[in-house]
């Protein structure tokens, strides 16, 4: 198990970790920022071959590979013993999206490393990629750059311009399920072959008339997929600084030629990488068919590194997802001077009783702000249970720099935020998580109540205290207050008979 060491004051405040728990394999990346730039520290990369542990159900892994990932993240939890949460970006991917947060491989994962893990969508893990990749690259400010990266159980792939993201798609192609699927007992025949690039370039077919009207003037491949077909076609003198299609062509026909996956021994390809080439050289074939490439250079640089950047525009107050909720109120026609209003006295509340209620401050006041300027975007919908198609707004829109775990706990807050006290959609979160986000939506609850009468600029003279117990909360008005505003005395007699389905006792004078 990694130290519980609280944080050391020694480690260098610029110090920031990104951890990606891939499908074929998990990456540890620890570096120190300098401006826009990094400088490695230390990395760690493990085989974990997750993608081969699913089972039947595909909901939950074998024994063994849950044991070999759990002592791998036990060893890089003790690499970042000593650094601060807050610095340390750690996601799940294509099979950690399957698993989701049921069986408790999540949760004894985290404990294992040490960190929070969130799990990211195919089409986040494509934002992150691209911006990792294109960090820096220089060259013409409008140039379009498509950028693939194949994973073990997922293909991301990217057009964009400059570093800006414009077509975004991940799809379920990946060197891990690839080999299983048509090179599981280690034959490597024409014919199969032939199949495995057809299908996946038949997943890919959804994609292809749409990526190529929108055309690019750069192709990048990142992944250890990618680099490991481009170092075993420059060793046999095939390629430069790319992959190409003759000498994808002649890699292909090499493999073919070796027969079996034992037989795969090209010194210039990783010893752990062996087992799983054939699989993702006939997905590299399949994305040069569809997107008819003939040339694309390869990159070291790919999610780890734009989990980094990403982490590093947190840190400085430039966070993706501020610019993410903006995007989605303007959309969808959010009253936003209200929902300020909203979000003010929300966090006015959180402040007067977080420490009592022990909420985590900084995150938690983030998520209290992006569900009160979203909690009326489902009025675009109708009014009758606006809260319902808010949730399902959230639940399944696009939101990048958002986890799918805040997502959830996004579309859950403004679930919560008015009418009946559901308790019962907190089933899906753990014991304290579904307590932090039953006292976030009575805040919140608090706060649209108070706002009610939509009287611009109106301060709310409140005080919120918590009573006998963690349980009861006493909010408190200035004399006469309540009686000179009658709605918002009668809806909190209401809204305290509906916080006792939150196990909450609510008080007002």
């Amino acid at each position: 198990m990694p130290s519980s060491a609280t944080p050391s004051a020694s480690v260098d405040a610029q110090t920031v970790a990104a951890v990606d728990l891939g499908s074929n394999s998990f990456h540890m990346m620890v570096a120190r920022a300098s401006g826009s730039e990094l400088t490695l520290i230390d990395r760690l990369r493990e085989p974990v071959r997750l993608a081969a542990g699913l089972t039947g159900d595909r909901h939950k892994l074998s024994g063994e590979v849950e044991a070999r990932a759990l002592n791998c993240l036990q060893r890089f939890g003790q690499r970042l013993a000593n650094v601060p949460s807050g610095r340390v970006r750690a996601v799940g991917t294509n099979t950690m999206r399957r698993l989701g947060e049921s069986g408790g491989f999540l949760q004894r994962a985290e404990q294992a490393l040490g960190h929070p893990i969130e799990i990211i969508s195919g089409v986040e893990e494509a934002r992150l990629v691209y911006g990792g990749v294109v960090h820096g690259m220089g060259g013409a400010e409008n140039e379009r750059r498509l950028v693939v990266d194949i994973g073990g159980g997922s293909t991301e792939l990217i057009i964009g311009r400059g570093s800006e993201p414009l077509l975004m798609e991940s799809v379920g192609l990946g060197c891990v399920v690839h080999q299983q699927r048509y090179f599981a007992d280690g034959e490597i025949t024409r014919a199969r072959f032939r199949q495995a690039r057809f299908a996946a370039r038949l997943e890919l077919e959804f994609l292809e008339h749409r990526y190529r009207r929108h055309g690019w003037d750069l192709a990048i491949g990142a992944s250890g997929t990618m680099r490991g077909v481009w170092r075993v076609m420059r060793e046999q003198g095939w390629a430069d600084d790319a992959i190409t299609r003759d000498g994808l062509e002649r890699t292909i026909d090499l493999v073919i030629a070796r027969g079996h996956v034992s037989r795969i021994d090209f010194p210039a390809l990783r010893e752990d990488r062996r087992p799983v080439f054939a699989g993702g050289l006939a997905v590299v074939a399949g994305v040069f068919d569809a997107l008819d490439l003939q040339r694309m250079r390869t990159s070291e640089r790919a999610l780890r590194e734009g989990l980094v950047y990403d982490l590093l525009g947190r840190l400085s107050d430039h966070d993706v997802r501020d610019e993410a909720v903006q995007t989605m109120a303007t959309r969808y026609g959010v009253d936003t001077a209200h929902a300020g209003a909203v979000a003010a006295t929300a966090l006015k509340l959180l402040d007067q009783v977080g420490a009592d209620w022990q909420i985590e401050p900084k995150s938690s006041a983030m998520l209290l702000r992006w569900a009160a300027e979203l909690h009326e975007i489902g009025l675009v919908i109708a009014h009758s249970s606006y809260q319902k198609h808010g949730e399902y707004i959230l639940r399944h829109a696009d939101l990048r720099g958002f986890s799918q775990t805040d997502q959830k706990r996004l579309a859950t807050l403004v679930r919560l935020h008015r009418s009946k006290f559901n308790d019962g959609v907190l089933a899906d979160f753990a014991a304290p998580q579904a307590d932090l986000i039953r006292k976030l939506a009575v805040l919140l609850r608090l706060a649209a109540l108070l706002h009610r009468s939509r009287t611009p600029g109106l301060e709310i003279p409140a005080k919120l205290e918590l009573g006998g117990g963690r349980k009861t909360l006493e909010l408190q008005f200035p004399k006469q207050w309540l009686v000179q505003h009658p709605l918002t005395q009668a809806d909190l007699e209401q809204e305290a008979d509906y916080l006792k389905s939150a196990d909450v006792r609510l008080r007002f004078a």
